[in-house]
């Protein structure tokens, strides 16, 4: 499964992504799930992992000069069993919108290719460039989360938010063949 935006390509990250990743996330805190500081070998069991039936994309940028890889995004499910959006950019890629353009795409996805009526995410609480992101995107907040441990290892307070599609589910169109 792939997704285009205007300037970014959404698409599954392969073994090959594996030194480029390790580089964005050697700069700055890995994603909850991965380790900290994270090496080739970690980014590459990431990228060769089963992620399950939801989708996972490496964030593309499509430029003249060549793409660039700037950051991860993709649902899960939460331990609750609902679809999770997480998403995140690497530093030098922050401020320029790429979030909200590759989020718009996989929420857009979520409810119309994958028909997911809800997709929840959050927040860390020290993070309210991601809460305003989440907004822009379309979710409410929906209170606090029960504390999410980091990739440093430190227990964080968490803001928990949700995005329901407002399309009945019959007047989706049918899924392609």
């Amino acid at each position: 499964m792939f997704a285009r935006t205007p300037r970014l390509l959404l698409r599954p990250g392969w073994a090959e992504d594996a030194p480029a990743l390790a580089a964005l996330l050697g700069r700055a805190l890995a994603p909850a799930g991965l380790p900290w500081p994270c090496g080739v070998a970690d980014a590459r069991a990431l990228l060769t992992r089963d992620a399950g039936p939801l989708p996972e994309f490496l964030i593309i940028l499509r430029a003249p000069g060549g793409s660039r890889l700037v950051g991860g995004i993709g649902l899960r499910r939460d331990a609750a069993g609902e679809a999770e959006l997480g998403c995140w950019i690497a530093p030098p890629h922050r401020r320029l919108g790429y979030a909200t353009e590759a989020g718009r795409a996989v929420i857009e996805l979520a409810h119309r290719g994958l028909r997911l009526r809800r997709v929840v995410s959050g927040h860390r609480l020290d993070d309210p460039a991601a809460g305003h992101v989440l907004r822009r995107l379309g979710f409410r907040p929906a209170g606090r989360g029960q504390p999410r441990r980091s990739a440093r290892g430190e227990t964080v307070p968490y803001a928990r938010f949700e995005h329901e599609d407002t399309v009945e589910p019959a007047a989706m169109a049918p899924l392609a063949a």
